[in-house]
């Protein structure tokens, strides 16, 4: 038996009793839920797998690795059945799902959330998709004033960079983060796409998003949550060197544009032909579909603020904000009040679902519990308890810090 440290989170309730990591490929039915070991080391989970394909398509604060996903999926799933993930973030669950054939449906309020999940799971004509971002880099390059680029790529010790013309924009975020000429060249690329005939528009948002968000004038060891526009140069602790601020946005149109097609024709080699669906609806309220189980990692009561992590995108597009209706919000903070509602809505939550799902249906639902919520959760809910993995966790996708546990609760519908 393998004994978890003292003090983590949910150690008397399970402990893994194999002595190595389990691959998540060989995880079948049968694979008894008190061997299943989730706490892979670097070596043996590296980088590249936690973030193949499209799980890259955009930064993401929190995400669990899709190989989590994939041991459940694995374990209590078969093919042509649905899985359900109330709180899908961006995606995770349903692209795994998807590659191992079995049909997947997503609610998220976050409307860049939802964005995000649907250019990763859409099907596309690679042909078609590589001319239509390419077309538009091309055109937003072309729109370049001719004295700011040599030969294609942009200029970035150019002096006109302090000329150029002040972006045609009255947003104060936009001119506050923004050097003129990034913004003029972002401002281009989302007139063009609101201007062309576009089939696949929700891609080519992600694109302009993402490079929007490498596009500020943030320290690069900020990005995640910048807290004031950089305006000077800057010893940058990532690099270990003087940086200057970005000054223009068009190099990481083209980066990204590269790197997305490379990412969803890597998903097309893999993607299976279940369906998904996305939903940008409130779960708490939304109708819901019969489904066969849940996988889910909801958010934590008054930690992220999963609307301000991409505040670039909802001024950029122009999306729709509905923070007010997150469950746990980060403005709510974390008082005894503010976890007495996360719980009851939480209960809520899974009440609702369990009302469609069939007797003794799985729940997966990933959580660092620190605070202990989970139990009253599922008290509340009515759901039966059949376990928990605890897991330690020191790589997370998308997440910087100290290593931590989280654990991984199977509750089945009553």
């Amino acid at each position: 038996m393998t004994h978890l440290p003292r003090g983590a989170p949910g150690a008397a309730l399970s402990s893994p009793v194999s002595t190595r990591p389990t691959a998540a490929r060989e995880v079948t039915p049968d694979t008894p839920l008190q061997a299943l070991d989730l706490s892979w080391r670097e070596r043996d989970l590296p980088e590249s797998e936690r973030t193949r394909h499209v799980h890259r398509l955009h930064p993401y604060l929190g995400k669990f690795v899709p190989q989590l996903v994939e041991v459940f999926l694995r374990k209590y799933w078969s093919p042509g059945q649905t899985v359900l993930d109330p709180f899908c973030g961006s995606g995770t669950t349903l692209m795994q799902a998807n590659e191992l054939g079995v049909h997947a449906t997503g609610y998220d309020i976050s409307a860049f959330n939802v964005l995000l999940c649907r250019a990763k799971t859409a099907r596309y004509d690679l042909s078609l998709v590589r001319r239509e971002a390419l077309d538009i880099l091309d055109k937003t390059r072309q729109a370049e004033p001719a004295e700011m680029h040599q030969g294609g790529v942009w200029d970035t010790a150019s002096p006109g960079l302090a000329r150029a013309p002040a972006p045609e924009t009255d947003n104060v975020y936009l001119r506050s983060w923004y050097a003129p000429a990034a913004l003029r060249q972002l401002l281009t690329y989302r007139r063009l796409l609101d201007a062309g005939d576009y089939t696949y528009r929700d891609l080519l948002r992600v694109i302009l998003s993402r490079s929007a968000r490498s596009a500020r004038m943030a320290p690069h060891y900020e990005l995640d949550f910048p807290r004031a526009p950089q305006t000077a140069p800057y010893w940058c602790y990532k690099h270990s060197r003087q940086c200057h601020p970005t000054s223009n946005a068009l190099k990481f149109l083209r980066r990204y544009t590269i790197d997305t097609l490379e990412r969803i024709a890597q998903f097309d080699a893999v993607r299976s032909e279940a369906t998904v669906a996305v939903h940008h609806a409130n779960v708490l309220h939304a109708p819901l579909a019969p489904v066969d189980g849940v996988i889910t990692s909801p958010p934590y009561v008054g930690l992220i603020d999963y609307h301000e992590q991409h505040a670039y995108a909802y001024e950029l597009l122009g999306l729709q904000d509905r923070r007010d209706e997150e469950i746990g919000p980060a403005a709510g903070g974390s008082s005894q009040t503010a976890r007495r509602r996360y719980q009851e809505e939480m209960a809520k939550v899974f009440r609702r679902i369990a009302e469609v799902m069939p007797r003794g249906g799985r729940m997966i639902v990933v959580a660092n519990d620190r605070a202990g919520l989970y139990g009253e959760i599922a008290a509340l809910a009515g759901v039966d308890v059949e376990g928990v993995v605890t897991r330690h966790v020191d790589r997370r996708t998308g997440m910087r810090g100290s290593t931590f546990y989280e654990s991984v609760f199977v509750w089945r519908a009553p």
